[in-house]
């Protein structure tokens, strides 16, 4: 193996390392700023945190690099180095800042504040998703995991025996196959009486069995 390409192994084993980082750097660099957000406006430093370590990749995404927006919010910016939908912003902590005026100003949000107290990260974690924030059906559990793995709960300053309240998790509505049900056609059966057997009308027998001509034969399948 050359030198140059022991150099590049090196560097980029470095880099995969120093990935692997990101996130708990990303925190200790932003927890501070967070927890002063959620004395000020109570709202959770966890859910603060977690949503932004989501929303940017933990400072990794172009939008947090280039304009410092750290919570995926639309708007105009003046950057030229990439064109994008985002707004932009000064810094980091104006990013952060501006996340909690949406939630203070604009409805539905601003409702959350009576729902939900500054320990319950569940609760303002699916509000938040409810109000619009998010299309994901699965973002709240993806913030609700970030909170638990890298237990950013404890920047929330829970008061000692603070009961964390229950939340069913959100189930997907699966579409459930029916049966097709059929009917035996038997000597002397017509549709008037298969209807009356089966709790239905003939017009419906005939529709869904594309039937035009009222003769039926016995040992015929009809659905119904």
């Amino acid at each position: 193996m050359t030198k140059k390409i022991f150099t590049f192994c090196l560097l980029l084993l470095s880099g995969i390392i120093a990935r692997a980082q990101d996130t708990e750097e990303y925190i200790a660099e932003h927890a501070e700023y967070a927890q002063g957000l959620m004395h000020d406006h109570k709202i959770p430093a966890s859910v603060i945190l977690a949503v932004a370590i989501h929303e940017s990749g933990a400072g990794n995404s172009k939008i947090a690099q280039h304009l410092n927006n750290h919570f995926g919010v639309k708007g105009p910016n003046n950057n030229a180095e990439i064109r994008s939908s985002y707004r932009d912003y000064l810094n980091a902590d104006e990013s952060y800042s501006h996340f909690v005026e949406i939630m203070e100003t604009r409805e539905p949000f601003n409702n959350l504040f009576a729902k939900y107290d500054q320990y319950d990260y569940k609760g303002w974690t699916y509000g938040i998703r409810r109000c619009g924030y998010a299309s994901s059906r699965s973002w709240a559990s993806q913030v609700i995991g970030l909170i638990k793995k890298y237990e950013l709960y404890q920047y929330d300053e829970r008061p000692e025996g603070y009961e964390e309240p229950v939340y069913a998790t959100p189930v997907r509505h699966r579409t459930r196959s029916r049966r097709t049900k059929t009917y035996t056609v038997k000597s002397g059966d017509n549709l008037s009486i298969i209807a009356k057997k089966k709790g239905t009308t003939v017009k419906k027998l005939m529709q869904k069995n594309g039937i035009k001509k009222a003769n039926l034969k016995p040992g015929q399948k009809i659905k119904f």
